[in-house]
């Protein structure tokens, strides 16, 4: 029978909406309906270190991956907590990007109210699959304003010195009115020339070694 003369209750039905994503560690996620044993914590660190910010401009030959600026933040907020951090809170520090490292993706901040709330509602999904899987605490007035000012201080700080924007620009231009930081602490936390990216496998590695230490006590699965 030509397709034309069919009956349509008699066609196939269309495929689900699909978003599926093999990964490193052969395990699959559907990026629209995750759940927290999707992937390897590997799969994370690495999805992280591929990941670049600024669009992946920067002034030095590599860019700067998401998994380095985790990392610059988590070491921002713990130099600035006077009590210190439990391992939970640094956890939730060190993971407040993941979502982004599962899609491969990180907007640039201008860009991100031109995405639609599909997109939000679709990170939002990732967000929630992670925070069960890690255990994470939910934000509290004063831990998330502590956050958003270290992940503002990370973002002037590496405008300067990863991306090359001046010290005017950032403020003026970006609009970031938090002051950079002249030393990087990862410089010293890992023995690292100061400010430079890393590339990918060492992002990985240092990442990963981060989180299963901070993982004790919260769930981690790297099997």
């Amino acid at each position: 029978m030509p397709i034309a003369n069919r009956r349509v209750d008699a066609l196939p039905a269309p495929p689900r909406t699909r978003a599926w994503v093999r990964l490193p560690s052969g395990r699959r996620l559907d990026l629209l309906d995750p759940t927290p044993l999707d992937w390897a914590d590997e799969d994370l660190a690495l999805g992280l270190a591929r990941t670049y910010r600024w669009g992946g401009h920067s002034a030095w030959k590599l860019p700067l991956s998401v998994a380095q600026h985790s990392l610059l933040v988590l070491a921002l907020r713990r130099a600035r907590s006077p009590t210190g951090l439990s391992d939970a809170a640094a956890r939730r520090e060190l993971l407040h990007d993941a979502d982004e490292g599962l899609l491969g993706f990180d907007p640039i901040s201008p860009l991100k109210p031109f995405l639609g709330p599909g997109y939000a509602a679709l990170a939002a999904r990732l967000q929630a699959a992670i925070a069960r899987r890690y255990a994470l605490e939910k934000w509290g007035t004063e831990d998330r304003r502590a956050h958003k000012r270290a992940d503002r201080i990370a973002a002037a700080s590496e405008a300067i010195h990863v991306v090359g924007w001046s010290r005017e620009e950032v403020r003026h231009v970006l609009r970031i009115v938090e002051r950079p930081v002249a030393t990087d602490p990862l410089a010293t936390w890992f023995d690292a020339p100061a400010w430079q990216p890393w590339d990918a496998a060492q992002a990985a590695e240092r990442f990963l070694r981060v989180l299963h230490s901070l993982s004790r006590n919260g769930r981690s699965d790297s099997g």
